[in-house]
């Protein structure tokens, strides 16, 4: 399913009465909506898509402070195509522990390159670029766990 599709299905449902819905597709796609209090709209799309291109600057989360167990975020403004998390698991930046990076930021890439590894139930998922250009951001460490929909790497 399109983003721009699976936004619209986000906009209607937050116009809506309805708390959750439910919709899973012949090909497979599943997208499961709640609402939890009309203040906040979780979206899920369980097939294997992978990537959300950002034609105009995007909000981005960022880390900026670690203050005993508190984190502060804030928000960036970016400029790019994101490159995000088709699913929730871990993220490698290399093939093996010993191995060189799959990428590198300042280093171009190529439609179908392989970014990183998304390892989900013990299986290894390479997740590849959908866009030719320059990494310009690596926005998550190796090891890290990644969330579905997690912004992984800013291509421009």
């Amino acid at each position: 399913m399109e983003y721009d599709k699976i936004k619209q299905l986000m906009e209607d449902m937050g116009k809506s009465k309805l708390d959750s819905l439910e919709i899973e597709f012949p090909d497979g796609t599943k997208i499961c909506m709640t609402k939890n209090n009309g203040k906040k709209q979780n979206a899920k799309n369980m097939n294997n898509g992978s990537v959300i291109e950002a034609s105009a600057p995007m909000t981005v989360p960022v880390v900026q402070n670690n203050v005993g167990n508190s984190l502060v975020v804030t928000e960036k403004e970016t400029n790019g195509n994101v490159v995000k998390s088709p699913m929730v698991g871990t993220f490698y930046s290399k093939p093996s522990p010993d191995a060189e990076p799959f990428v590198e930021v300042g280093q171009v890439v190529k439609k179908g390159q392989t970014l990183c590894i998304i390892e989900a139930m013990k299986l290894m998922n390479e997740i590849e670029s959908e866009f030719d250009g320059k990494v310009k951001e690596i926005l998550v460490s190796d090891g890290e766990a990644v969330e579905y929909g997690k912004p992984l790497f800013i291509i421009e």
